[in-house]
């Protein structure tokens, strides 16, 4: 969603004070009838669109913040209104947000569950719950308003401690955040986060695949596939909050799982996709649930007989150290990273370590690495849902010899001059997704590294 439109939105709210309800009870306008072409996210991207058959409404059941094999349904995927209009934000308002006659923890979850389906509707990645603000979710990247009428504190509180078990709840009150994992029967799963703000307690429920999402699925290159022919080794999934990098790598876990006999062990924090057994065994260990932290996990892990160890996060030195003994000792490691391209990425790895131990980093790096992906999601220029753009490093002997011997300022020759192998730099992809039309220049250049590199 463009500026313009969220703006557009904004003023059409502000000028139709009919769809105003302090009381939750004015009359609803009619919902229009659902349109005969309808996008599908695959998981906090709005990546594809597919043509859809009429979808009624299913009936919400009860939630699951469990993370067992049966906990969830897949339906994140379902298809969901193309031509987003102002109406359809505004009548979100009186149909999930209405205030009940009494109040009761069932009448705040059938609240939360009625933002979340609402959600999923809009196509929307996130849904935030403030106390004392209206309603937002973040749909193509942008973060619009819901309805125009402000949650107390009060039904905030209600609906985000209904969400939560018994044992949560006492863990939210003594820590004050809490992370989850929620799952709502043919509505959708969430990667959630709870906390305590100044005016009161909030949540955000971040949308992630209900189902291991395919390659294509995610608008993301086959050739990628590639990287899950290795036997051992490290693969770095890397990017900002928010890019699709957990989609990214729940994609190439279905393709291991698919094709190879395998004993594949993830490590998350909360578990995010559920991988049933295919071809290989997938067990998955969440932090503080299954595990106490990313580095004990990791260094059980490796006691557990696994061929594929993936890793929700490297937070930390130790969890660092781990993985690359994991990755040189004949296991394959995918992992992720908050990191913005590939040389940021090596470097990162190498400078937290002590200064003595950087060369000795550095030749483990340049004999495990298989390869970086370093992504961002761009709103597309219709307005209807963003596409990944990616910067990709295959390594290579020459590679290996670069981060060897601290030369990782050389790696950006071989980026943009490796495209047999597979490789591109970030500028280059969004380069070739302006030229081909899929994204404006704005947007381009708002990602872009350097925005010289993007052509006239």
């Amino acid at each position: 969603m463009t500026p313009a439109n969220v703006e557009r939105i904004l003023q059409f709210q502000r000028s139709n004070p009919k769809y105003a309800d302090p009381e939750g009870t004015s009359d609803v306008p009619p919902r229009r009838p659902p349109p005969t072409s309808r996008p599908t996210s695959t998981g906090g991207g709005g990546y594809a669109s597919v043509p859809a058959a009429s979808v009624s409404p299913t009936p919400v059941a009860a939630p699951t913040s469990s993370n067992g094999p049966g906990a969830f349904v897949p339906s994140h995927n379902r298809p969901v209104p193309q031509n987003l209009s102002t109406k359809d934000l505004v009548v979100a308002e009186p149909h999930a947000l209405a205030k009940p006659a009494t109040p009761t923890p069932d009448n705040a979850l059938s609240r939360l569950h009625g933002l979340l389906k609402e959600a999923s509707r809009l196509n929307a990645s996130d849904l935030h719950i403030h106390a004392g603000a209206t309603v937002k979710m973040r749909i193509h990247g942008s973060v619009v308003p819901i309805g125009s009428q402000p949650i107390s504190a009060a039904e905030s509180e209600a609906m985000l401690m209904a969400a939560l078990s018994a044992d949560q709840r006492s863990t939210f009150e003594s820590e004050g955040e809490l992370d989850l994992a929620y799952t709502v029967p043919a509505v959708g799963r969430y990667r959630t986060n709870i906390y305590k703000q100044h005016r009161g307690i909030d949540g955000l429920f971040h949308v992630v695949p209900m189902n291991p999402p395919s390659l294509s699925d995610l608008r993301l290159p086959n050739e990628l596939a590639r990287l899950t022919t290795y036997s051992q080794g490290l693969i770095l999934l890397t990017g900002p909050s928010g890019c699709g990098k957990s989609a990214t790598m729940a994609a190439l876990l279905n393709v291991i799982n698919e094709e190879r006999a395998d004993h594949i062990l993830t490590i998350e924090d909360p578990i995010e996709t559920i991988h049933p057994c295919k071809r290989s065994v997938v067990n998955q260990r969440q932090v503080g649930r299954h595990t106490e932290s990313f580095h004990r996990a990791l260094r059980a892990a490796l006691r557990e007989d696994p061929d594929v160890i993936a890793l929700g996060e490297l937070r930390d030195f130790e969890t660092i150290s781990l993985a690359l003994t994991a990755a040189e000792t004949g296991h394959l490691v995918l992992a992720t990273l908050h990191t913005n391209n590939a040389i940021r990425t090596i470097d990162r790895l190498v400078g937290v370590f002590p200064s003595n131990q950087q060369a000795q980093v550095r030749t483990m790096l340049s004999d495990s690495l298989r390869g970086i992906v370093s992504q961002r999601l761009v709103p597309t220029a219709d307005g209807e849902g963003r596409v990944p753009a990616l910067e990709v490093l295959i390594s290579t002997k020459a590679i290996a010899n670069l981060i060897r011997e601290n030369k990782t300022f050389q790696l950006r020759d071989i980026l943009q001059t490796g495209q047999a192998q597979g490789m591109c730099l970030l500028d280059g992809s969004l380069a070739e997704l302006l030229k081909a039309g899929t994204i404006s220049r704005e947007e381009a250049a708002r990602f872009a590294d350097d925005p010289r590199r993007l052509g006239a």
